[in-house]
């Protein structure tokens, strides 16, 4: 991803407001899917994708954020690409609104239906976001860096005792996942979590 004001390689966003910064930044780039900036947050379970999104959302003037928790289910945590790609990618790449079913992780089944316009940028967070067969329709793929073991610590402490069986399987399933799909290798920005504010850094793949 190239800096707007420079042509060059994206500075460190550090400063007093790194959000606002990286908004603008996102805002800049050309359209990847129809008139859509899809931008992705990947990342382990428990590394703060979803707070993030929804921070980086409010920067952007309320962008909207799909999350993949709503695709997945307890049969399928990562086989979700068919339903992305035909209630979500093909939409939006027409310029359409999306609308796919959301899962109810308690009720254990798709129980509504939620809706994403074609808006300017539009953000997609979750384990798996940034996955091979999402990347070509990417404007940028952000990574949250937070060791795995640490994530999956803050994951569970934030999940409680009462999910500790379902972490159990989750942890095997994204060790295989990232094993055969990593994500983090095409990230172009790295995000790291720094005393209640953030620091974004060029990530692996450098420049898009």
């Amino acid at each position: 991803m190239k800096d707007p004001t420079t042509g060059g390689t994206p500075a460190p966003l550090d400063g007093p407001a790194p959000l606002d910064a990286l908004a603008r930044r996102l805002e800049a780039l050309p359209p990847s899917l129809g008139p859509v900036r899809l931008v992705a947050v990947d990342g382990h379970a428990g590394s703060g994708k979803t707070t993030f999104a929804g921070r980086l959302s409010a920067a952007l003037g309320g962008a909207p954020v799909l999350h993949l928790d709503d695709l997945a289910t307890h049969e399928e945590l990562f086989a979700w690409t068919g339903r992305l790609r035909e209630q979500v990618l093909g939409p939006l790449g027409r310029g359409e609104a999306a609308r796919y079913g959301a899962y109810d992780w308690v009720a254990r089944r798709f129980a509504r239906t939620k809706e994403i316009g074609p808006a300017p940028v539009v953000l997609v967070e979750g384990v798996g976001a940034g996955r091979r067969a999402l990347r070509p329709h990417l404007s940028c793929l952000l990574w949250m860096e937070l060791p795995r073991d640490d994530s999956w610590e803050r994951g569970q402490l934030r999940d409680g005792p009462g999910l500790s069986g379902f972490w159990d399987g989750w942890m095997r399933a994204e060790r295989a996942h990232f094993a055969a799909d990593p994500s983090r290798p095409y990230a172009e920005l790295l995000v790291f979590s720094r005393d209640q504010r953030y620091e974004v850094l060029p990530g692996p793949a450098g420049p898009r």
